[in-house]
């Protein structure tokens, strides 16, 4: 089964109303950004790619920037959204923290353009641009680890910790399995990256998190097993 497969109906982002030719746009984008490995694609090649007048990104979306922009808040949507959704779960913070690893490295694989598209509109692009960005993303997540944190010093399974130094180290350690890749290969020699890549990888960072994290690495909750067979959707599906 691929990584990114197994999905949750916590995991699907709720109805929302676009534009029919502003979506195709944004698919499009998505796909040759995809299949090139890269995002430099040209608006023409884009507009092509969808079937649509290439003077219509304009009208939807003022620029390349702003249709880049559309594009990462559409696929940071989902993510976003099951923060809240995870935080209010009857489980440890520990599993919390475990889900959240994986769901950070699941989206960069199910979108493999994000992590680098992240990067080029919080550091090569509009100050806007930027600012929306840390609005859409970095808060919330952000946000979202400072409190689990918080939960797991009061429920004695954390030690206290700085939560910048940690969203640091986290989103840093993930960002660089995807972002520096292309570097490694050439010193390592690996190839790209493979599903099983992201489920070892997934394993590694959590054991290496939590061995700094936990107040008592050999007393865990019952949830919680550091193990590298637990499925990363174990959250219930909404509803049920």
């Amino acid at each position: 089964m691929d990584f990114d497969s197994t999905v949750t109906v916590a995991d699907r982002p709720p109805p929302v109303e676009m534009n029919p030719t502003a979506e195709k746009l944004l698919v499009a984008a998505s796909e040759l950004m995809i299949e090139r490995n890269s995002l430099n694609v040209s608006l023409s090649e884009i507009a092509e790619r969808s079937g649509v007048n290439s003077a219509l990104v304009k009208y939807h979306f003022g620029n390349k920037e702003g249709l880049l922009l559309a594009l990462l808040a559409r696929d940071a949507r989902s993510e976003v959204r099951n923060l809240d959704y995870l935080l209010a779960q009857p489980i440890s913070p520990s599993a919390k923290l475990k889900l959240h690893i994986a769901g950070i490295i699941k989206a960069y694989r199910r979108f493999p353009y994000m992590n680098r598209l992240i990067h080029l509109l919080l550091h090569a692009s509009s100050e806007r641009a930027a600012a929306e960005v840390s609005d859409f993303f970095v808060k919330p997540v952000f946000e979202f680890q400072r409190q689990v944190l918080e939960i797991g010093v009061a429920a004695g399974e954390f030690r206290a910790v700085d939560p910048v130094q940690f969203y640091t180290c986290l989103i840093g350690a993930c960002d660089h399995l995807f972002f520096g890749r292309h570097a490694v290969s050439r010193a390592a020699g690996v190839g790209p990256i493979t599903d099983e890549d992201c489920r070892g990888y997934v394993a590694f960072l959590t054991d290496l998190i939590f061995a700094g994290l936990l107040v008592a690495p050999n007393g865990l909750p019952g949830d919680i097993g550091i193990d590298k067979d637990v499925p990363f959707n174990t959250i219930p599906a909404r509803g049920r």
